[in-house]
């Protein structure tokens, strides 16, 4: 299934035109009218986007004493 995504606006008469679609004619498609989201600056989705990350030791081990075969 090939898809084709394009952006435009109802005209003042409600009817939606969409031009220069990629496709033969008599071909047979599906259309699905979502309304436009504007996309924000991702802040929402990626809230530590732009942080600082430290690592103090990077080489150390986590949780050693945790493992009771090494006791």
């Amino acid at each position: 299934m090939e898809t084709y995504r394009a952006e435009t606006m109802i005209s003042k008469d409600g009817t939606l035109t969409v031009e220069g679609l990629p496709f033969r004619k008599g071909e047979k498609v599906e259309v699905v009218v979502r309304s436009y989201e504007p996309k924000g600056n991702g802040a929402e989705r990626h809230p530590l986007r732009g942080t600082v990350i430290r690592n103090v030791d990077p080489l150390k081990s986590v949780a050693e004493e945790d493992w009771n075969v090494l006791t």
